[in-house]
């Protein structure tokens, strides 16, 4: 319990006396307590209203202590701090609405995806194995996969990069004004766009044959806008005092781009280029248009068709056999794992490159 102590002096205009205003407040075990009663309530009129589907229990749940968190904070706490409390628990429902279908996702995915994820699953191809027939592996969608994001990325982040130097450190005017505009406007451009543009122009207009080079370019489309917009919020976060001294040294602006600016926000630009990385690697429309898929292993991106594991996904499912359903969901979870190391390792980097304060 919270103590005020406040000092009045008494009518007779004697010494002061302490006066102790104690606020109650309620017991720490109470949301989880009053959670419980909830869910066992919100089962009960589920079952005695004769509801078959659980999520209406727990809407029901949900309704029940929301209004007996107001309801028992209003009248220990007072209504403002039931208010409060009213407000918290909205706060962590919606984080719950959010996380168990992630988590079910997930579940689902480790469960159906473990079946046939082995050694052999990871070191070979489908090969001449009819997809109908228990067998087969991802080692072809793997390469395609690293090598198409690889030259995504190698088109991308100098560009992306380049860009964003431009915007906060020289654009002013006219041109800086278009080139923002231009690339808010690629930050919303579907997928499937990117690749029809590729298409025509790479392979209708120039004649040029599918290829993970291909799908590469239409990746790279889609992962500028993101490095960019990312490059560009690190840089403005570079205080201006740091150009100031390094340019009233009498260094070029360019030198203190690349010796000042860039070292001290390297840390967030390369987390910003995994997490683009980590955006296209799941990407199915363009590399469905323009990689098409391959059977085989094609270790050439930039000649004949190539497979992905985005794609390998869609067309295992697609088959509709049960062994093509079992190999679909294990390159689903060599995916999601893909991704999470991806974040995890630009988590790492933005841990590492962060900034430390001195001791005082």
């Amino acid at each position: 319990m919270s103590t005020v102590t406040d000092r009045r002096p008494v009518a007779d205009g004697g010494t002061p006396l302490p006066v102790s205003l104690k606020q109650a407040r309620l017991p720490r075990w109470t949301p989880p307590v009053l959670a419980l009663v909830a869910a066992g309530a919100g089962c009960g009129i589920g079952l005695g209203a004769g509801l078959d589907s659980t999520v209406q229990w727990g809407l029901i749940a949900v309704l029940i202590f929301i209004l007996g968190t107001f309801a028992l904070a209003a009248g220990v706490e007072g209504t403002r701090q039931a208010k409060d409390r009213l407000a918290t628990s909205l706060v962590w429902i919606a984080f719950l609405l959010a996380v168990v279908p992630l988590a079910s996702l997930l579940w689902e995915t480790v469960a159906r995806g473990s079946k046939v994820l082995d050694g052999y699953f990871l070191s070979h191809s489908m090969g001449t194995l009819p997809d109908a027939m228990p067998g087969g592996g991802i080692y072809h969608a793997i390469i395609g996969t690293l090598e198409q994001v690889g030259l995504a990325t190698l088109i991308a982040a100098p560009l992306g990069l380049l860009t964003a130097i431009y915007l906060v450190e020289y654009g002013r005017g006219r041109l800086a004004k278009v080139v923002t505009f231009f690339v808010d406007v690629m930050t919303g451009i579907p997928s499937i766009v990117a690749g029809l543009f590729v298409l025509s122009v790479w392979i209708l207009i120039l004649g040029f044959g599918p290829s993970g080079f291909a799908g590469s370019m239409a990746l790279a489309i889609l992962m500028m806008p993101v490095v960019v917009r990312s490059t560009e919020e690190m840089l403005k976060l570079v205080p201006n005092e740091l150009r100031e001294a390094s340019l009233a040294l009498g260094v070029p602006k360019w030198r203190t781009i690349l010796k000042v600016v860039l070292p001290t926000s390297i840390g967030g630009i390369t987390t910003g280029v995994m997490l683009s990385i980590a955006r296209i690697t799941g990407e199915t429309a363009p590399v469905l248009l323009l990689v098409w898929g391959a059977k085989t292993i094609n270790n050439n991106p930039f000649e004949d068709a190539q497979q992905s594991l985005p794609l390998y996904v869609f067309q295992q499912w697609q088959q509709g056999s049960e062994a093509s359903y079992d190999r679909a969901w294990a390159a689903a979870l060599v995916l999601i794992a893909f991704v999470m190391i991806l974040n995890l390792v630009a988590r790492g980097i933005a841990r590492w490159k962060a900034p430390r304060g001195g001791r005082s």
